[in-house]
């Protein structure tokens, strides 16, 4: 019994109890005893007990092929290679299939020479797994080693009677080269080529340039091109490899065949697909920069260049930045009918929505399309197309572009076709008038010198937006220069006379500009006098004084200044001080150049005083800001009329009195002071 059942202060697992155990276990194995055979008796007892352990395991377990070998294997270290036969027949027996097996029973004959022995296992192993290469590759190696050539070639042969893999033809391949059988050599390539194209889908080309380096290597350079060639034709365009065309202008380069080597790389270039053919460009460079001229150097950057444009615009068939790179590289290096197939293929990439901002870049690829045309291919029929293409394409009803227009008019007069021209912009203005349509249409007109019709155009123009200034006055213009006065006075009192307008100032400028030119200066007075009614600007009024001054008449001093002095009461009540302040300095150097020193005393009199000032700021949502400070202008005028601030100067004043009285009893006292001392 046990007395104290409490747990014990050093607890030990199963697990580290069964590895305490195997450990022990290893150090108490005795080592096994040494035996010494002194007699034939004791020998036999032991060969005995061997095969007796040895039958007993392959007994328990017949499939274990490992039992069998270690059996036959001693066996055969005692030299019983009639027992250890007898062993390995009997194992394959049991499995056949086994690899291993047929090799060590193999190997063993061939180690104690009994060649015909193996031989014999060597035409059971390839006969029952034909499949086995590593059988084949023994069998002819035994055979070769034995200087039986022809053996191990018949051999061979029956081996290529199963079709076997790659590296098989190329073994027998080599074992002829080994014998100098060149003509054998080639008949195998033969045959492996026909194989390959029986038998393989898709075969390799490595087995091609395989072949062609074979006849290469021999000196039949003839053979080796129509080698390439057949390849060439066997793979076609659908199965196209670069590896092939690569080893093929290298072979034309060692032969210096270099137009061969040129014309096969354009050729495959031209043909297989761009992603694939990284390879073939760096080869073909490399080619051109050893042998090529500057022309072939720049035939390789303009195909590489054109993969990069290839590769974005299939990335991307609406980048057309991407095509008008592409257009400018073909442009430059490429034949007539391959830029139009480029154009067309970019001008098929029409933008999805119809709205003008995606489709300011997609016309350009018509403009340059049509210009290519017209300049570079030199047909005209083929630009004409080409307009009245994208005019149709183009959805007048939502947007339109002038330039389209402008462009296809200027082409048919550079083809002294006016009429159609003048169709092309007539239609124009009907379907989608727009300003600048009808600028282009009436400067073609003026430089044809066809006044009536622009006369027409311009009213046509200001019926559709007749709060164009620039309209009016180049109207009045037109007509100022035909020498219709009337008229043009008529066209400027039409336009002031319009509700709204887009620039009424530069109208008015010019209206009164055409009648200064004139010297009508009443009529400009009065002008100048109806703008005032409309606007009270200070440029106004300044202008105004200024043409007084320029009318060159004794009164216009007086009535400059006059002019002044009516603009100084009007802008009195102005909130904007600084427009105040500089018709005062205006009205100064005025006074300055032509007044009297009584007029520019009162000139000064009358210039404000700038004072600085703080103001509050408030936020978006209302809270307070800070200060801030700005300058302010108090005009002497202002402040006669508010007491405040005649109030604020007194105050002023006062206090600057204070100052100096008390700075003034202070001054005796220190006088005093000093004398004491």
């Amino acid at each position: 019994q046990v007395k104290n059942k409490a747990p014990a202060e050093v607890q030990i697992t199963a697990e580290q109890l069964l590895r305490e155990a195997k450990e022990r276990e290893l150090e108490l194995l005795p080592p096994p005893p040494q035996q010494k055979i002194t007699d034939v008796e004791e020998l036999n007892d032991y060969k005995l007990r061997k095969r007796k352990t040895f039958e007993d395991n392959i007994r328990k377990n017949r499939t274990v092929i490992s039992n069998w070998i270690k059996y036959a294997q001693w066996e055969e270290s005692l030299k019983e290679i009639q027992r250890a036969r007898s062993i390995y027949e009997r194992a394959l027996d049991v499995d056949y299939r086994n690899v291993t097996l047929w090799l060590k029973y193999a190997e063993m004959e061939m180690k104690n020479r009994q060649v015909n022995h193996a031989r014999n296992i060597w035409d059971r192993a390839i006969t029952t797994l034909p499949r086995v290469n590593q059988f084949w590759y023994k069998y002819t190696y035994m055979e070769e080693m034995l200087g039986n050539v022809a053996g191990s070639r018949q051999v061979f042969e029956r081996w290529m009677e199963w079709q076997p893999e790659e590296q098989a033809w190329h073994s027998y391949i080599n074992f002829e080269l080994r014998y100098k059988e060149v003509d054998r050599a080639r008949t195998i390539y033969e045959r492996y080529i026909l194989f390959t194209l029986l038998v393989i889908v898709h075969p390799d080309v490595k087995n091609w340039i395989k072949y062609a380096r074979f006849e290469e290597k021999h000196s039949y350079f003839a053979h080796a091109r129509k080698v390439y060639e057949r390849a060439v034709e066997f793979f076609g365009e659908e199965h196209m490899d670069e590896h092939l065309y690569v080893a093929f202008a290298k072979f034309e380069e060692n032969q210096k065949e270099f137009e061969r080597v040129r014309v096969i790389y354009k050729y495959a270039l031209d043909r297989i697909p761009k992603q694939e053919a990284q390879n073939l460009f760096k080869n073909y460079t490399i080619f051109e920069k050893k042998f090529g001229d500057r022309r072939g150097i720049e035939d390789i950057i303009v195909s590489k260049r054109r993969f990069q444009y290839e590769e974005e615009v299939k990335a991307n068939p609406h980048n057309y930045d991407a095509w008008f790179d592409y257009l400018r590289l073909v442009e430059s290096d490429t034949d007539a009918e391959t830029v139009r197939e480029v154009y067309e293929r970019a001008i098929a990439n029409v933008p999805p929505i119809q709205e003008k901002r995606h489709w300011k870049r997609y016309i350009y690829l018509w403009i340059n399309y049509a210009l290519y045309e017209e300049l570079e291919a030199k047909a005209s029929k083929r630009t004409r197309q080409v307009y009245q293409a994208c005019i149709e394409l183009i959805p007048h009803k939502k947007f339109t572009f002038a330039k389209i227009w402008l462009l296809y008019a200027q082409f048919e007069i550079r083809q002294k076709n006016l009429p159609l021209a003048r169709r092309a912009l007539g239609t124009s203005i009907g379907k989608c008038p727009k300003n600048k349509l009808f600028k282009g249409y009436i400067e073609l007109e003026l430089q044809l010198r066809e006044f009536d019709r622009c006369r027409k155009l311009y009213e046509k123009f200001l019926e559709f937006a007749p709060e164009n200034c620039t309209s009016w006055i180049k109207f009045a213009e037109l007509e100022t220069i035909l020498g219709d006065i009337d008229r043009a006075r008529a066209i400027y009192e039409l336009a002031i006379g319009q509700p709204r307008l887009d620039m009424p100032e530069v109208l008015w400028k010019s209206y009164i500009d055409f009648e200064i030119e004139q010297e009508e200066y009443e009529k400009t007075r009065n002008l100048y006098r109806r703008l005032l009614q409309r606007t009270q600007h200070v440029k106004v009024w300044i202008s105004f004084a200024q043409f007084e001054l320029s009318a060159g008449r004794e009164e216009s001093l007086s009535r400059c200044r006059q002019i002044y002095e009516e603009a100084n009461k009007a802008m009195r009540n102005c909130e904007e001080k600084e427009e105040r302040v500089m018709l005062l300095e205006s009205w100064r150097n005025f006074e300055e150049e032509f007044g009297t020193d009584t007029t520019k005393e009162r000139i000064d009199k009358l210039m404000p005083e700038k004072i600085k000032k703080r103001r509050k700021l408030q936020a978006e949502d209302g809270s307070d800001a800070g200060w801030e400070e700005y300058y302010d202008y108090i005009f002497p005028e202002d402040t006669a009329n508010q007491p405040n601030l005649k109030l604020l100067a007194m105050a002023k004043l006062w206090k600057k009195q204070q100052q100096e009285s008390e700075a003034a009893e202070i001054d005796p006292d220190k006088d005093i002071d000093e004398s004491q001392s």
